[in-house]
């Protein structure tokens, strides 16, 4: 019985351990995650901006975010060619 014990054991730790990777991948891929790294990133630099007295920081502090979520968008396109020559 030891051993059906062990193995068991085993196969539950893989288990969850596989749930936790799904879990992780499916946040890393997610709308969720990508927005709040923009807004986020917007943040940051739009506060860069007003201190350093940018003339237009709320129209400026766009272009991080967008290139972000653009880059984020190709990388799904680069991955697949990618998948091809690998």
């Amino acid at each position: 019985m030891a051993v059906n014990s062990t193995i068991d054991k085993r196969v539950n730790a893989i288990e969850e351990r596989n749930k936790k990777v799904s879990l992780d991948k499916r946040w890393e891929t997610s709308w969720t995650r990508r927005i709040s790294i923009a807004i986020l990133t917007y943040l940051v630099v739009l506060v860069y901006l007003f201190v350093i007295g940018n003339a237009n920081p709320w129209i400026n502090a766009i272009v991080p975010p967008t290139g972000f979520i653009l880059s984020t968008l190709a990388m799904g396109r680069i991955r697949k060619v990618w998948d091809k020559t690998i």
